[in-house]
């Protein structure tokens, strides 16, 4: 009985530590998504990012591409700056890899990283990237298609 009480505790304290962390691949083949990982939510760079990125919300939702922030300690989802940071340190642990303040990551439906870089993406960039992809093309077809 003790045994069957102690995997039950274990059970519950692993899954409420899943829920509180940011699982990115509940967008895996529903949403693309790009992520904006920043030392410093006042960076120059990031704050350019967000400008540009707040001018281009039709071809974003038409990409079916999704927002993330992080920092070292907390994330938030979206480009409205009313949304609220959440703490957490997942999305940064798993994709900062280099030693720039900056980072900007595009991540496919398949979950696969597309594109990594430590400088501002345009959306002109950002799209004709998108836009190459194999499942993008296909989607693009069955559009054309309706």
């Amino acid at each position: 009985m003790i045994r069957f009480q102690t995997i039950l505790i274990v059970l519950i304290l692993t899954s409420m530590t899943t829920l509180s962390a940011q699982d990115l691949s509940v967008h895996r083949w529903e949403n693309r998504f790009l992520i904006l990982l920043t030392e410093d939510p006042d960076d120059i760079l990031y704050k350019k990012q967000l400008e540009e990125l707040s001018n281009c919300r039709e071809g974003m939702e038409d990409r079916k591409l999704i927002v993330y922030h992080s920092t070292r300690d907390k994330f938030r989802k979206g480009l409205e700056t009313k949304d609220e940071w959440q703490n957490s340190i997942d999305i940064y642990k798993k994709y900062k890899e280099n030693k720039s303040g900056f980072q900007v990551l595009l991540i496919g439906l398949d979950g696969g990283v597309k594109m990594d870089q430590s400088e501002m993406i345009t959306c002109e960039k950002l799209f004709g990237t998108i836009d190459s992809m194999p499942m993008r093309k296909a989607e693009m077809r069955k559009n054309e298609k309706r």
